[in-house]
């Protein structure tokens, strides 16, 4: 089965999550794997929400590695798209869906890689491993946490593996980049409780509850949080600042020194969203409750955050930081947090950027972190170190990160092909 009938075939399973309903995907996936002579094991907590794990055997000369990725796909609701999101269309040399980038046709790379290596004999030095999971897209509760929680002896030994995101094309100005993602943020949700004197509405109140809540928007608008330079981060600018050309290069060297970190920042404007919140935790105002009648000034008010630590960072640093910017007497609690990796071990990065830059000269390489979280948080916890790497030779009108959750989700076929090959390519240096 190539990797475009392949995925056709997973973007007409609706797995939008929530609900999922991942498990006729997954049982699909079974059965493709069984009849290419792959012994597999089906895993989950419900017949709806399934993972699976298979196995390409190899030597025992070395570890095994894993590659793992799901298949729930985000909501299209309220979005207009050109081609249905569950067909499969191929139309402008691109194939349409949701799932497409985000990420079925990065599964659908695997697969056929891995099968392509069954059919020709191959036999790594360890074991390939692929995990494909359910609820990626929600909290993977029933996904990689439920398998590193529940049967992580299916993962021993483990040292190294790939997942998303990262691997494909960039470009900053002309420059073309392939960022590989080695590390990712860590989420944590907070409940703020902005208190208050309570009163007659038709009688203000100065500084209550709302008042309060006014002012602590207006911080987190215009301040950003304090800056950290964490390894992954002093990396990826390091990498980054080699590859590109006066004067951006120069920009990007201030950027690891705090005295100046913000100013470049605002000189980079749009072209430094993607350093700014690799050196700052971050939170964005998402959800807010207060006040229950018209003519009754609330005596407390609700603020939930999502937050973003960086790695290595613990959620009390970022309460810190929220108080001292805003000035402001609140109570702040942790509803969720989800450590993230702490450590980034580099040492499959090398033979990661030699497949993607003997496929394009050029290619250059570079280690990022990324702004959310994936599911190599919770496959972190075996000590595996996760690459973002699945690999798309991209034009350099396509705009990858507006396109992933979007509308008109897409993959080019010329992308899905050199995916495809990387990852074979990949298998057989293993």
């Amino acid at each position: 089965m190539n990797t475009f009938a392949l995925l056709k075939d997973l973007i007409r399973f609706n797995t939008t999550n929530p609900p999922g309903n991942e498990g006729e995907c997954i049982k699909f996936i079974d059965k493709a794997l069984r009849e290419a002579g792959f012994k597999t094991s089906i895993l989950g907590k419900s017949e709806n929400k399934l993972n699976l794990v298979a196995r390409l055997e190899g030597t025992g000369e070395a570890a095994p590695f894993l590659m793992q990725g799901h298949v729930d796909v985000v909501p299209v609701d309220g979005q207009q798209w050109d081609n249905d999101p569950f067909q499969g269309i191929i139309s402008d040399d691109c194939l349409w869906g949701r799932g497409t980038l985000d990420m079925k046709g990065a599964v659908a790379m695997m697969m056929s890689a891995l099968m392509l290596a069954k059919a020709q004999g191959i036999k790594p030095k360890g074991d390939i491993i692929l995990a494909v999971v359910c609820d990626e897209e929600d909290e993977g509760e029933y996904g990689a946490k439920y398998l590193v929680d529940e049967h992580p002896e299916l993962f021993l030994n483990v040292k190294y593996g790939i997942g998303e995101i990262g691997g494909f094309t960039t470009y900053i100005g002309n420059q073309k980049l392939y960022p590989i993602m080695v590390s990712e943020k860590q989420v944590c949700t907070l409940r703020v409780v902005l208190k208050g004197a309570s009163g007659h509405g038709s009688m203000p109140i100065r500084n209550g509850s709302m008042h309060k809540l006014g002012r602590l928007l207006n911080a987190l608008n215009s301040k950003r949080l304090p800056v950290h330079v964490t390894e992954p981060a002093l990396s990826m600018i390091k990498a980054m600042a080699e590859v590109l050309p006066f004067p951006k290069n120069t920009l990007l060297k201030q950027l690891p020194k705090p005295t100046f970190t913000d100013k470049v920042l605002d000189i980079l404007s749009d072209n430094g969203k993607i350093f700014d919140s690799v050196l700052h935790n971050t939170v964005s105002p998402n959800i807010v409750r207060g006040g229950n009648k018209i003519n009754v000034i609330p005596p407390e008010v609700e603020l939930v955050l999502d937050g973003r630590i960086l790695p290595g960072l613990s959620p009390e640093v970022l309460i810190n930081e929220l108080k001292e910017i805003s000035k402001i007497d609140m109570d702040i609690e942790i509803t969720k947090f989800i450590p993230g990796p702490r450590k980034v071990d580099m040492g499959l990065f090398s033979t990661l950027s030699e497949i993607l830059i003997e496929s394009d000269k050029e290619a250059k390489p570079v280690p990022f972190i990324v702004s959310a979280s994936t599911d190599a948080r919770y496959f972190s916890k075996l000590g595996i170190q996760t690459y973002g790497f699945t690999p798309m030779l991209l034009p350099k009108d396509f705009k990858f990160s507006e396109l992933i959750h979007a509308a008109n989700e897409r993959i080019p076929l010329k992308a899905l092909e050199f995916g495809t090959d990387r990852i074979f390519e990949l298998i057989k240096r293993l």
